[in-house]
């Protein structure tokens, strides 16, 4: 049974309470105010409710939505995995008392994990827009001033080669059709273990890949057609095995290993097309110098993986999504958006105005962003809407006219202001895990950056408050 919070404290979380008084940190202080508000534990208590039907009224009692929201908050504040979550909390009373776990059980790492896949983005987009309001109402993000980034938040994949994509999908598919074999017996199909010859062509070509001489490149080509072939035999096996499952010639011997035979033949059917796609775009790259093969794919664990260029020279080439932050002031991010398919900054700027004052109720006075949000369409637009000052170079002008506005002393400080972009953007990807998402999927991709920008959000808070209570 889900609760919105715990009905009763205990003897013992009152002692944690009184204990640790003076030793939470200051963001903790102020995130209790935010995360006790009803419309931010409504949010997630009505997520949990939907993993069952009758979750609000039957079965034992769960761990309360405020604790759930309370340890994930605590987790993307750290940046810590769930084991670590889990042994963190139970040796630290702090931790304890912040979450609301008091002197109960802490949940452990595996639960935990479930209630992250069931407080999903869009649940986690609402806290989001519910916490800007709270600030607002605070006194901090004023909305007079807006700035806007992109910035590439990597999807947890190893740097993609066609030989080293053909050799996860060969070791996929081999692993699940042996997991089949186990439930089977010898019925149908026998499987002929190609793995070790694939593992030989794909070391062959790595080491064919550092010569650049003639006979070099003739090696690398023909190790290519040997994986290639060996992986279309895998792949031709893979398809009769799910054929037999399907009409009944491999079956289980009970219901429960049934059930686990479907599962396998399902993994079967969606890694095969992506096997086959990689195929087709090594052929096209190898053999016919096409870098450009219709729907690449550059992992096939995470098959939403882009390749973007942001034109860093010491990494050019970056493998995730674009993500834009948006802020106002106090560092205060009011925005965030996961993009599914890389847009063009310029194509942002407007929307991000419009967003602005949805949420803060005003068009701002100052908007600064980079190079990459200019064009004369887009500053016009801005000024339309009631920006006063569109704060975002030119780099490319010839004006003379538009050289001078640049080098006006408002220009130069919008400028100045822009950069603590760049600041916030280092700082969510250092200390939130921002770098890189270990979550699965592109629902977990914004689950990652929703709960890092929240964590984020609840610490400026708490820092800027503290200074402005300063004597």
């Amino acid at each position: 049974m889900i609760e919105m919070r715990r009905a009763q404290l205990s003897f013992g979380d009152g002692l944690i309470a009184e204990e640790i008084g003076d030793l939470r940190e200051d963001w903790m202080k102020h995130a209790d105010t935010v995360l006790s508000d009803e419309d931010v534990v409504a949010a997630v208590y009505e997520a949990l409710a939907k993993r069952h039907a009758k979750s609000r009224s039957r079965g034992r009692r769960g761990a309360p939505a405020e604790m759930v929201l309370r340890l994930l908050i605590l987790k993307h504040a750290r940046n810590w995995s769930y084991e670590v979550l889990e042994r963190e909390v139970r040796a630290n009373l702090v931790y304890r008392d912040f979450t609301r776990v008091g002197a109960g059980k802490t949940p452990d790492a595996k639960t935990m994990g479930r209630w992250g896949l069931a407080v999903g983005p869009e649940v986690i987009k609402q806290i989001h827009q519910r916490l800007v309001t709270l600030t607002q109402a605070s006194g901090l993000a004023a909305g007079r001033k807006m700035r806007v980034d992109t910035t590439v938040v990597e999807t947890n994949v190893h740097y993609p080669t066609d030989s080293s994509l053909l050799g996860d999908g060969v070791r996929v598919l081999i692993r699940t059709m042996k997991g089949i074999g186990k439930i089977v017996g010898k019925t149908g199909a026998k499987l002929c273990d190609r793995g070790r010859a694939v593992k030989l062509r794909v070391l062959d070509i790595a080491r064919a890949a550092r010569s650049r001489a003639k006979q070099g490149q003739e090696r690398l080509k023909r190790a290519y057609d040997q994986l290639l072939n060996a992986t279309s035999r895998v792949v031709g096996q893979a398809k009769r095995f799910s054929k037999e499952i399907a009409d009944g010639t491999k079956r289980a011997r009970n219901v429960l290993k049934q059930l686990a035979l479907e599962g396998l033949r399902e993994k079967l059917d969606a890694m095969v097309p992506l096997v086959k796609q990689v195929m087709k775009q090594t052929r096209a790259r190898i053999f016919r110098g096409d870098t450009r093969a219709e729907g690449k794919i550059l992992s096939l664990f995470e098959p939403s993986t882009e390749i973007i260029r942001k034109g860093k020279a010491g990494k050019p080439n970056e493998f995730g999504k674009m993500v834009k932050l948006q802020e106002a002031e106090d560092q205060i991010v009011i925005d965030y958006e996961v993009y599914d398919r890389r847009p063009s900054d310029s194509d942002l700027l407007i929307a991000a105005i419009e967003t602005h004052r949805a949420m803060l109720g005003r068009v701002p006075h100052l908007v600064a962003a980079d190079a990459a949000f200019y064009s004369a369409k887009n500053e016009a637009a801005a000024k339309a809407q009631g920006v006063k000052r569109v704060c975002i170079p030119n780099r490319s002008t010839k004006s003379p006219e538009r050289k001078r506005e640049q080098k006006k002393r408002w220009f130069c400080n919008g400028q100045k202001w822009r950069t603590g972009c760049e600041g916030r953007i280092s700082v969510a990807k250092r200390r939130h895990g921002l770098n890189r998402c270990r979550y699965k999927g592109s629902d977990g991709m914004k689950r990652w950056v929703g709960l890092g920008v929240i964590a984020d959000n609840l610490i400026n808070m708490g820092r800027v408050k503290r200074k402005r209570a300063a004597p």
